[in-house]
C-alpha cells in the first residue's frame, strides 16, 4: 500500500469519516506547507502528553499536572446531582448552557440495540457509591434522544436500581427532538431540557 493510501485509510477510521473524505484530508495535507504538516504531526504527538483523563469524571482536560479536572475539583458545583453523558462533546455542550452546575459522569458511549458498544459501568458505580457520601440527591440522565441513547439510558436505570429510595432519577426534558445528538444542540434548547427534565 502506498503512503497516499495508507494514511486515507488510517484517516477513513475517524468517526464520520469515510474513505473519500479520509482521501480528501491526505490530499488536502499534501497541498499545505511542510510547516504546517509538522505542526499538526506535533500536535497529534503531544496529544498523550498534555491531555490525561480525570480519574472522577473521566472526561479528557489539558491537564498539565493538574490529575482532576476543572469542573471537579471546583468546589463550588453541587455534590447533589450529577449527570451522565455519553462522551466529552456532550459535557461541553451542556456547560455552553450555562444553566447546569453540579457534577459530571462521562460513560464513554452508548450501547446499540443489536448488542453492541459499552459504557464505562463499573466506574459509574463506583462514583456513585463516592457521590453519595458527598450528598448525592439526583442524577440526570443527559443521552442523545436517539434508539441508542434511549436504550442506553433504560439499561443505566436497571443499574441505578439499588439506590432509587434514596436518589432522585431524572432524564432531559423534550426540549429535544427525537433523533437529535446533545452535541448538536443549541444552548437554548438544552436550557429548556434541563429545566423540563422529569423523574422516572
Amino acid at each position: 500500500m502506498d503512503h497516499i493510501d495508507e494514511l486515507a485509510t488510517a484517516l477513513a477510521r475517524f468517526p464520520g469519516i469515510g474513505p473519500r473524505q479520509g482521501k480528501r484530508f491526505v490530499f488536502y495535507l499534501l497541498a499545505v506547507s511542510a510547516a504546517e504538516r509538522a505542526k499538526l504531526a506535533e500536535l497529534i504527538a503531544s496529544l498523550g502528553k498534555n491531555v490525561r483523563q480525570c480519574p472522577e469524571c473521566l472526561r479528557f482536560h489539558n491537564g498539565g499536572t493538574t490529575a482532576f479536572c476543572n469542573y471537579c475539583s471546583d468546589k463550588t458545583r453541587d455534590d447533589s446531582q450529577l449527570m451522565l453523558v455519553e462522551r466529552d462533546q456532550d459535557l461541553a455542550a451542556v456547560e455552553r448552557a450555562s444553566s447546569y452546575r453540579g457534577r459530571y459522569f462521562v460513560l464513554g458511549g452508548v450501547l446499540t440495540l443489536s448488542g453492541k458498544g459499552a459504557i464505562r459501568e463499573k466506574e459509574l458505580l463506583k462514583i456513585i457509591e463516592k457521590r453519595l457520601k458527598n450528598g448525592l440527591k439526583e442524577i440526570v440522565l443527559a443521552l442523545s434522544a436517539t434508539s441508542e441513547g434511549e436504550h442506553t439510558s433504560d439499561h443505566v436505570r436497571k443499574l441505578l436500581a439499588p439506590w432509587r429510595d434514596n436518589v432522585k432519577i431524572s432524564e432531559l426534558g423534550r426540549g429535544l427532538a427525537t433523533g437529535s445528538e446533545l452535541e448538536y444542540s443549541d444552548a437554548e434548547t438544552l436550557r429548556a431540557a434541563l429545566t423540563n427534565r422529569k423523574e422516572f
